[in-house]
């Protein structure tokens, strides 16, 4: 079973702007049932759990594997899981990550955690990622082959990439004499 999706929805609610109800409907599927059902009181717990998942992206960022599991370890036991069997008929069975709980933000992050936590057991922390752009903070699961990724998105590296190129031009057209 794949799990990557629910680890995605981790990326996507740290990454998320949380306002207002609007910027939490729009985290969700257009018409599902998170998203039609969702209400103020689930803001403030995602918010929350914003702030937790991020740490342990920056855990993971910064080589501190046991600190990013026991960030982990606690966000399962906050948020714990219940498997379900899910699909239409014989040939479509698949296991989804639900919540023990009865609101949105619950089953959410019940997913999003467990992603995270299978993702982290798969990969190794030091695939979790906060952008390199200082002007971004947007975090990512690097999923390159070498585990070299930077940058949340090809945006983000090509304005790093081109500041830091403008920067070497006028350091040098500084150290160059006029005349």
């Amino acid at each position: 079973m794949n799990f990557d999706a629910y680890a995605h929805r981790a990326v996507d609610l740290v990454n998320a702007p949380l306002d207002d109800l609007d910027d939490l409907r729009s985290l969700f599927d257009s018409g599902s049932r998170l998203q039609c059902e969702t209400t103020e009181r689930d803001i403030a717990a995602l918010r929350r759990a914003q702030k937790r998942l991020r740490e342990v992206f920056e855990l993971g960022t910064g080589h501190r594997d046991a600190e990013a599991v026991a960030a982990l370890n606690a966000l399962l036991d906050a948020h714990p899981v219940q498997p379900r069997i899910s699909g239409h008929d014989a040939a479509d069975w698949h296991m989804h990550v639900t919540s023990r709980g009865s609101t949105i933000s619950a089953e959410y992050l019940a997913g999003a955690v467990w992603g995270l936590a299978v993702w982290l057991c798969e990969y190794g922390s030091a695939r979790f990622g906060v952008c390199a752009d200082e002007r971004c903070g947007n975090v990512y699961l690097d999923t390159s082959s070498n585990c070299c990724r930077r940058f949340c998105s090809e945006r983000c590296a090509t304005r790093s990439h081109v500041a830091a190129h403008r920067a070497r031009k006028r350091a040098a057209d500084a150290l160059t004499p006029v005349g």
